[in-house]
């Protein structure tokens, strides 16, 4: 066994479901100890151990089935555990109360599937939406917050339009503004990419890199994409002569990305992209050679 980034696993991937939580001075983003989550007959979670850094990117992946979106459920409150604790920025919420919840997700964005903007909303009622219904910020206050936003993903052109004058990428960017509007810590992001050109993909992409690296937002990743997820992993936003620039990640910026895979409702692989990339394990060279071009030969 081998211990590194608070996490013991060994190197080549088991089900390593019921590992002990190390927290240090800092308190996980999210950390699940020894949870578990059944349907009537059917387990979704067993026993699933596992933490978030602050301020590091954790993709989470798996076959179809695997628990992934169950995990951010539970990550919301939405649903909750038959067994273990979930804590969020050090604080249990596995037996809270949806009042309490409240207070929590307060500090929790969520970007859905299909982006799920409102049709009858501008971009900036849509952007704003959470801010004039669940804040006392003034008006005017919540405008340039959303005028911000919308700067920061490229987007303030398009400001006064409805969703249905953007294409697919431009409506994930918007409900990725609408997340971030709040200035949560802990973002979840539910299959953004799926559906996208390529390009338009790569775009998503960017605005990711740059929540984790300007804003200093802590990101969870559920994603079917394995080449977005890879190039997620391996990049970083820098300024570069007063522009951002996406560069391959290095020195430590590397390690800013943590990869979980779950296989039958527990975790079968904890660790970085070269870890991955490099493990000899017939399951996971399996599911990374079935993409094309393959990830590994």
């Amino acid at each position: 066994m081998t211990r590194d980034r608070g996490f013991e696993h060994p190197k080549e991937p088991a089900a390593v479901s019921g590992q002990e939580q190390r927290v240090g001075p800092e308190a996980p983003a999210v950390a699940f100890e020894d949870v578990s989550l059944a349907f009537d007959d059917h387990v979704v979670l067993r026993g699933v151990t596992f933490r978030v850094r602050v301020g590091r990117l954790t993709i989470v992946m798996g076959a179809s089935g695997a628990g992934k979106s169950v995990i951010l459920k539970l990550i919301l409150g939405l649903l909750k555990p038959d067994s273990g604790v979930i804590r969020i920025n050090g604080e249990r919420i596995d037996d809270m109360t949806e009042v309490e919840m409240m207070r929590v997700r307060d500090d929790i964005g969520m970007l859905f599937q299909e982006s799920a903007l409102f049709d009858s909303l501008t971009v900036a009622d849509n952007v704003g939406y959470k801010l004039y219904e669940e804040t006392d910020m003034p008006a005017d206050q919540v405008r340039a917050r959303i005028e911000e936003v919308l700067g920061f993903i490229g987007l303030e052109e398009y400001i006064d339009r409805m969703p249905s004058e953007l294409s697919g990428g431009q409506r994930r960017r918007v409900a990725i503004a609408r997340a971030m509007a709040a200035r949560p810590r802990l973002l979840l992001l539910d299959d953004p990419i799926t559906g996208l050109d390529p390009i338009t993909a790569k775009t998503v992409d960017a605005e990711i890199l740059k929540l984790r690296d300007l804003e200093h937002i802590t990101p969870i990743l559920v994603t079917h994409q394995l080449p977005d997820a890879f190039y997620v992993a391996t990049h970083e936003v820098q300024r570069q002569n007063g522009r951002l620039a996406i560069v391959p990640a290095g020195g430590r910026k590397s390690e800013d990305t943590e990869f979980i895979m779950l296989r039958d409702g527990q975790i079968y692989f904890v660790g970085q992209a070269e870890e991955l990339l490099a493990s000899t394990d017939p399951y996971l060279k399996a599911y990374l050679s079935g993409w094309f071009p393959p990830l590994v030969p």
